[in-house]
């Protein structure tokens, strides 16, 4: 079985584990995100049942993995058999999976990766497991990944996770328009892992009361609203207040946690000034526990805002990876207005690692065995990369 799964982007984020719930991820809040295409960004994974092996295997990126030095791996191993015919349970699995985004990128690879393998686990296994909690216990954003579209992840109160699952509130066809955008920001890493800094904040930051009781349930129905009535001013708004709002906490956070760099901070200015320029939101950023900016904005708009990004931090066109090539050109056509071109005074230009782009996507999906990663005749792992 073979499963091309795509990365999702929260626009309300999930920040911090609830009591008793590190092992099974189970968050303090809800979260909401958008489900990206497959196409360009995906991870795929082919996983086989073989009964000549004598434990358990994973292939990453053409490299041999220990899965016993993967504690989240064999939870969720553990997880899929406990939930399979006997026979089935008993045999082992050979995993083969890669990446067809740079590593570099700052996209969620956990997200895809996870929900790749939790979709392929419960296929060659006959499991009964819910895939999102199967990709959950892996890595919790994966369970978002499970769905196309506008994706809900609920926090649940059960303290066996039963009901913390992901679920689609709105399919990828319901906003076509929508645009995302991943400016990836020179020179950042990471000083405090997200697992760390989020665990943190919940112990020292005076906000998460707050947020976890008031302010993001206020936001989810709010932001609900908002994707219900595809309403871009609203969805703006609040997927940039809770941005910051995590920027806050974590300046708040004890030791204090900084994940944003100067760049990341500028293209933050950049777009108020942009939107202010234009006299309407046209554009909306999120940073997840890192540097990277994901933009959202309506495709009319993406010609435009392309010139804008390239225009303050130029990027090779060879380091731009988009799903439809047809913006990146059209980009080249537009002549930002007078009032849009001096928004950053006199901050250096730089590029970018890499500028990629994407429409929202339809979730995962199954591939033909002539897209396995394994020869289906030996069961070998095929370790070239596609």
């Amino acid at each position: 079985m073979t499963v091309a799964a795509p990365i999702n982007i929260a626009f309300i984020k999930y920040w911090g584990k609830r009591e008793g719930g590190e092992h099974l991820i189970l968050p303090t809040n809800d979260s909401f995100s958008i489900t990206l295409s497959t196409e360009p960004f995906r991870s795929k994974t082919t996983a086989v049942l073989d009964a000549s092996l004598t434990e358990d295997e994973l292939w990453l990126n053409g490299e041999k993995e220990s899965v016993a030095g993967n504690p989240r791996l064999v939870h969720v191993l553990a997880a899929v058999r406990s939930t399979c015919p006997a026979d089935r349970a008993k045999l082992k699995v050979r995993v083969v999976s890669n990446n067809n985004f740079p590593t570099a990128a700052g996209m969620a690879s956990s997200a895809s990766g996870y929900c790749a393998l939790a979709c392929a686990l419960v296929k060659v296994f006959q499991s009964t497991a819910d895939v999102s909690v199967l990709a959950r216990v892996g890595s919790g954003s994966a369970c978002r990944s499970v769905y196309g579209g506008f994706v809900k992840w609920l926090q649940g109160t059960n303290a066996d996770g039963t009901d913390c699952i992901a679920e689609q509130f709105a399919n990828a066809a319901h906003w076509p328009e929508m645009t995302v955008l991943c400016a990836v920001v020179k020179g950042h890493k990471k000083d405090v892992s997200s697992t760390k800094g989020m665990q943190l904040s919940l112990q020292t930051s005076p906000m998460m009361p707050a947020r976890i009781r008031d302010v993001v349930p206020a936001r989810m129905a709010a932001v609900s609203e908002a994707v219900r009535n595809r309403d871009f001013a609203s969805f703006a708004a609040i997927t940039m207040s809770d941005s910051d709002d995590l920027q806050a906490v974590c300046r708040t956070t004890t030791p204090t946690i900084v994940y944003a760099t100067d760049d990341s901070f500028q293209i933050i200015k950049l777009v108020h000034a942009f939107n202010e320029a234009k006299g309407r939101k046209v554009l909306a950023y999120t940073f997840d526990a890192g540097a990277n900016a994901f933009l959202f904005t309506l495709r009319p708009d993406v010609p435009e805002v392309v010139a804008l990004v390239n225009h303050y931090f130029p990027t090779p066109d060879e380091l731009c990876a988009f799903n439809d090539p047809s913006l990146l050109r059209a980009s080249k056509a537009v002549t930002l207005a007078p009032n849009c071109t001096a928004l950053l005074g006199d901050y250096p230009k730089r590029p970018l690692t890499y500028l990629l782009q994407s429409p929202v996507g339809d979730g995962p999906r199954e591939m033909s065995d002539a897209e396995s990663l394994i020869n289906l005749s030996t069961l070998a792992p095929i370790l070239t990369v596609s």
